[in-house]
């Protein structure tokens, strides 16, 4: 596949039924449904939480019974799919990851267009990811108000807060920095810090 450009759903934040998260201790022995991704996997196993993969169709039966705790998706999705009328009491923002939007092409489709095609459809994927990323970011505050209308309690991380899950999963970091590439990681977080 190649890369064409980028957009971003917004991050990704943390909601559950059991009491408020605020560091990392508060993650123990939580089941959590995940994406089916080793990096979360690894992401919340070194929190002491419980990861369960699951697809999202599994995921709103499986916590209106209580087979998992909580649930990790942007804000869009917690908003959308009403994930606070699942017992969800509970949201952390915690902005572990930012959810992106990946705009790619298969090698063989790509290299049957002409030159011109391929520039035409790389700026037209790069100007989709720019509009996602300024319309999640400007609808981000409307969302989290109307997910705290609804009873939703909201704890957004303390700078202090936030370094302590930073430091506690310093070990994922180690992990995968070499399996994704340095620079590609260096480039997420200039664009994660510039938000």
């Amino acid at each position: 596949m190649i890369p064409l450009g980028w957009g971003e759903n917004g991050f990704r934040e943390l909601s559950n039924s059991r009491s408020a998260i605020t560091e990392p201790a508060d993650m123990q022995g939580l089941k959590v449904r995940v994406v089916g991704s080793p990096l979360f996997l690894d992401t919340f196993n070194t929190l002491g939480a419980n990861p369960t993969q699951m697809s999202w169709a599994d995921a709103k039966p499986a916590l209106t019974t209580g087979a998992v705790d909580g649930q990790e998706n942007p804000l869009s999705v917690f908003d959308v799919a009403r994930i606070d009328q699942v017992g969800q009491e509970h949201l952390t923002l915690w902005r572990y990851m930012a959810d992106p939007l990946i705009f790619g092409v298969n090698q063989r489709v790509w290299s049957s267009l002409s030159a011109e095609d391929q520039q035409i459809l790389r700026e037209t994927a790069q100007e989709a990811g720019a509009w996602e990323i300024e319309k999640s970011r400007a609808e981000l505050a409307e969302t989290l108000e109307r997910i705290k209308e609804r009873g939703v309690s909201v704890v957004e991380l303390t700078p202090e807060q936030h370094k302590a899950f930073v430091d506690a999963t310093q070990a994922v970091y180690e992990k995968w920095i070499p399996r994704i590439g340095e620079d590609l990681v260096e480039q997420a977080q200039a664009a994660i810090n510039a938000r």
